[in-house]
């Protein structure tokens, strides 16, 4: 399996990302970012995850395409073959 975890992680950090800057922009001016001094923290760090989660995804992406790419690993057949 060629599974990069590039690609789990920056879904996962865009989806809740995403989510965060849309509560984020429905309670903008709230009294909850009182404590934050004022300070709309949940709209901030939604963009923050979701840039940080676009990364990840298109860099695992750029991986995938570039490992098809590469040509595949020559087989050493005089080493002897431990484990699976």
């Amino acid at each position: 399996m060629n599974l990069d975890l590039r690609l789990p992680m920056g879904l996962m950090f865009l989806i809740v990302g995403a989510m965060m800057t849309i509560f984020g922009i429905f309670t903008w001016g709230s009294p909850i970012y009182d404590k934050s001094m004022g300070m709309n923290i949940n709209f901030i760090w939604g963009l923050v995850m979701f840039t940080f989660g676009t990364t990840m995804f298109l860099l695992g992406k750029r991986g995938q395409r570039l490992a098809k790419l590469a040509p595949p690993e020559p087989v050493d057949e005089s080493r002897p073959h431990i484990g699976h």
